[in-house]
């Protein structure tokens, strides 16, 4: 049988041959289509994302994620005499406000020695006494303070009625300056008298011009008294009077005030120190034997939290230098002094960051960072690089041998965190004024040289640009572009770059298909072996 009549007898078959060579000949087209867009030099206008050079401040930043943890801790430990036993212990790792409690000791055996010694008895009396003479020396002070207070208002209405009495020290500073004024008009006169007679025996003969210079000199002197003793008077009548009196006035007002607090202070301290003497009182009548028993031992043994923070066990902090020791527990034994409880303190709060090898030469101990936390949505912590350990993360490279990170703590200045929050930290490089830059991914990197593609007229073209220091987002543009170009964000691999002094040219994606599957390729680059860390 033909093919023609197995065609006729079978037609799927006919049909499933028909196919593929249609999809041959697509094939053929599109791969002629593009062969004609890549002839026509890209005139075509490009329809890709582009991004456009801009010029202005650039920040230089490197910036990791990490976590918060306490500069300081509360340490917490065991005050009771001897060796006791833990009833009770909080669950670790649970917060904490201060007074909330943390540990509880059994006190059986304190309460036994403390009864038979008859301590609180002891210390009922010595409060009892010491509370009597704490009102009477309360009393006595607080009369002592309100007579001062009466006295200095005293002086203070005196020395207003003295400076303002008809002959008081206004007047009496008045009448001076009046008499120096005076005295100066009259000396004036005479100066003048003798100045107009030695003129007349100048003119005839009698006098030489030195002793008529002298004359002049002197009257010229007595205007000047003159002069002053005028301005010193107005000054008095216009400055000085009118301040002086303001100023004892306000002593006046000021004395009566702190008259008025000095009574309120005094009664406040009485009402104080008699609810003490009451209080002590009651209780030495009351409780003669709990009193000690509650304000020694028994309180110790209920160890409370004195700040903030989360609770890490002692034995949990400290692993490796005692491998060997109990974890903390409802009935092991401790001993007086031990350290039990570690509480992190609320203020002062240290960012705690890993940064990559390939950014590890940027920064450096004293460079500043702004530090913002998940959970403080908004809101900006100003830091300080404090340390930058000297070898990589152990337990990074323990994780991820390929990942090379060190650790880097960042001081913030800030008392509303709280330890464990995830934070972003971004340390400061470098600030740069009025530059020009563009999108990092703009910029490949091809022969050694870097090119960014340039939106012309005629079609992208590459251009050679020289650039700088890059904050994973934009790269400083240090030559080859000017402000204002519109650049391409995903540069076309099909086109070639005429290397100024590289006269074999090789297409851009036979490069980057040369390195298809090698991990270096993202070194070709800026910017992307830092988003690959």
């Amino acid at each position: 049988m033909s093919d023609k009549d197995q065609s006729k007898a079978n037609p799927r078959r006919a049909g499933q041959l028909v196919w593929p060579a249609l999809i041959v000949v697509a094939i053929l087209g599109a791969g002629a289509g593009i062969a004609a867009w890549f002839a026509s030099d890209g005139a075509a206008a490009y329809a890709g994302p582009t991004g456009e050079v801009r010029r202005g401040d650039l920040t230089i930043s490197v910036t990791e994620s990490g976590s918060l943890r306490n500069r300081d801790l509360e340490i917490v430990t065991n005050r009771v005499e001897g060796r006791t036993t833990i009833l009770w212990i909080i669950e670790e790792g649970q917060f904490v406000e201060p007074g909330d409690l943390l540990v509880e000791l059994d006190s059986s055996d304190l309460e036994d020695r403390l009864i038979e010694r008859e301590i609180s008895v002891q210390n009922a009396e010595a409060d009892f006494i010491r509370s009597e003479q704490e009102l009477k020396v309360t009393e006595s002070r607080t009369q002592s303070e309100i007579a001062q207070a009466e006295l200095t208002l005293r002086f203070a209405q005196l020395d207003l009625r003295k400076y303002l009495a008809e002959d008081g020290e206004y007047a009496q500073e008045r009448s001076r300056l009046e008499a120096n004024r005076d005295l100066a008009l009259e000396e004036r006169t005479r100066a003048q008298q003798r100045f107009n007679d030695s003129e007349t025996l100048f003119r005839r003969g009698f006098i030489t011009p030195l002793e008529l210079e002298g004359d002049r000199l002197s009257m010229q002197r007595a205007n000047i008294d003159v002069q002053m003793a005028e301005a010193n008077l107005s000054m008095l009548e216009t400055y000085n009077h009118e301040r002086q009196r303001e100023q004892l006035e306000s002593d006046v007002e000021q004395a009566h005030e702190a008259l008025e607090r000095t009574r309120m202070r005094a009664e406040a301290d009485m009402v104080q120190a008699r609810a003490n003497f009451n209080a002590r009182s009651q209780e030495l009548q009351r409780q003669r034997q709990q009193l000690a028993r509650l304000e020694t031992q028994i309180e110790m043994c209920t160890i409370v939290a004195p700040s903030a923070g989360m609770v890490v066990y002692e034995t949990s902090a400290n692993t490796g230098r005692r491998a060997n020791q109990e974890p903390l527990e409802a009935g092991q034994e401790v001993r007086e002094r031990q350290e039990l409880i570690y509480l992190p303190a609320s203020e002062g709060m240290i960012a705690e960051i890993r940064v990559h090898e390939s950014a590890l030469d940027r920064i450096d101990v004293g460079m500043p960072a702004r530090v913002t936390v998940d959970a403080r949505p908004g809101r900006v912590y100003e830091g300080v690089v404090r340390r930058i350990a000297p070898m990589p993360d152990a337990q990074s490279i323990w994780l991820n041998p390929d990942l090379t990170v060190y650790s880097t703590q960042i001081e913030v200045d800030a008392r509303d965190l709280r330890t464990g929050m995830s934070c972003r930290a971004e340390i400061i490089v470098e600030e740069l004024t009025d530059v020009l830059y563009v999108p990092i991914q703009s910029v490949i990197r091809y022969g050694g040289l870097h090119y960014a593609y340039v939106q012309t007229p005629s079609g992208p073209r590459p251009r050679r640009v020289e650039i700088g220091l890059d904050n994973n987002r934009v790269v400083h543009i240090r030559s080859g572009l000017e402000e204002g170009e519109i650049v391409l964000l995903a540069p076309p691999l099909h086109d070639r770059i005429d290397a100024e002094e590289d006269e074999n040219e090789t297409p851009i994606e036979d490069l980057i298909g040369s390195t298809e599957g090698d991990d270096d390729l993202r070194t070709e680059v800026p910017g992307r072996e830092q988003e690959a860390s």
